[in-house]
């Protein structure tokens, strides 16, 4: 393990022998069925992993986790589809954002669009974005006047990959834009991020509690990076941070008992539920920044040195925190 996290370290790519060794475990597949070459983790476990990766390196358990978390877009796509596309090894990935357009030509879409953060982005086989439906030079909208969108997937070799990750943390990540221009795909390439044609439990999960237990996780192992590598002349200057580390382990956890319970009795989310795990992670992941920064002052200089490890967990974890699940 102490290889692997010298593999990893502050890094603006991941090395061949990083790729190789989530390769070798099926960390891209934790969510994806047995049937499909995955290692179809129950939501504990799976969580229990992805935050054990964020442990030894942000950007290892930030890429593991929205990577496995776009191979979870499985379970939304036509079985055929998914079969065809996890014949061999499939690592998706791509954007959340609504920045392009697919023009409807009969039973085909055209996508053109640029879309930005795809993490992972030199890694992946597959990108999948969202995109406003066009259908003769006007864009649809739903009942409620939203604009009317699907997502796709399509093969990494369809895609310009734009170079303009230049943050803090999370080097490794390579969290770049993406190009399309003019890519022509078939609607059996299309789904609907809430539909799913898979059994399996995990795929019953509302999705926006999986992307918020998901990403709540990483937060949690990189502050245990965090206070693991602290050296501080007096013990209690650390309490804090445990404290409230201590209380995301058990809120996380709590919330993925109830998550498996509702699946495996295959009752519905309510909007409550949805929103308390939401506001109670926003919450959480506050607390775990504050304590960070107050922990910070403490740690003498060579916590800011750029090649100490303490710095790159400082950089990686509040790069983390720009994500915009937790800010709205």
């Amino acid at each position: 393990m102490q290889q692997l996290k010298e593999w990893c370290s502050d890094a603006s790519v991941f090395r061949q022998e990083v790729l190789d060794w989530i390769a070798k475990e099926n960390l891209w597949n934790i969510w994806v069925p047995k049937a499909f070459g995955g290692r179809e983790m129950a939501l504990t476990e799976g969580l229990e992993q992805l935050q054990s990766l964020a442990r030894i390196d942000g950007s290892l358990g930030w890429t593991v986790t929205l990577c496995s978390g776009a191979n979870f877009f499985i379970g939304n796509l036509q079985p055929e589809v998914a079969k065809e596309l996890f014949a061999q090894a499939a690592i998706f990935g791509g954007s959340g954002g609504m920045f392009g357009s697919a023009e409807k030509e009969e039973n085909k879409y055209r996508l053109n669009g640029t879309w930005r953060y795809a993490t992972g982005a030199p890694y992946l086989t597959h990108f999948t974005l969202n995109a406003k439906i066009v259908e003769n030079g006007v864009e649809q909208v739903s009942e409620d006047g939203s604009p009317k969108f699907l997502s796709f997937v399509i093969p990494a070799s369809e895609v310009h990959i734009i170079n303009d990750w230049n943050t803090m943390g999370l080097k490794a990540s390579a969290t770049y834009s993406f190009e399309v221009k003019d890519v022509v795909v078939g609607e059996e390439y299309s789904f609907v991020y809430n539909q799913f044609h898979l059994p399996q439990p995990i795929f019953k999960t509302h999705f926006s509690v999986f992307a918020d237990l998901t990403l709540w996780v990483n937060y949690a192992g990189m502050a245990e990076h965090f206070l693991v590598e602290a050296q501080v002349k007096d013990e209690a200057q650390l309490i804090e941070l445990k404290s409230v580390i201590d209380a995301a382990n058990q809120q996380v956890y709590a919330f993925a008992q109830q998550v498996e319970n509702l699946t495996a009795q295959c009752n519905e989310f309510t909007e409550a539920f949805i929103q308390e795990v939401h506001q109670t992670a926003s919450m959480s992941v506050k607390a775990l920044s504050a304590a960070v920064i107050g922990l910070q002052p403490y740690l003498g200089v060579n916590a800011s040195r750029e090649n100490a490890v303490l710095n790159q967990i400082f950089r990686d974890y509040f790069t983390a925190t720009q994500h915009h699940i937790f800010t709205r």
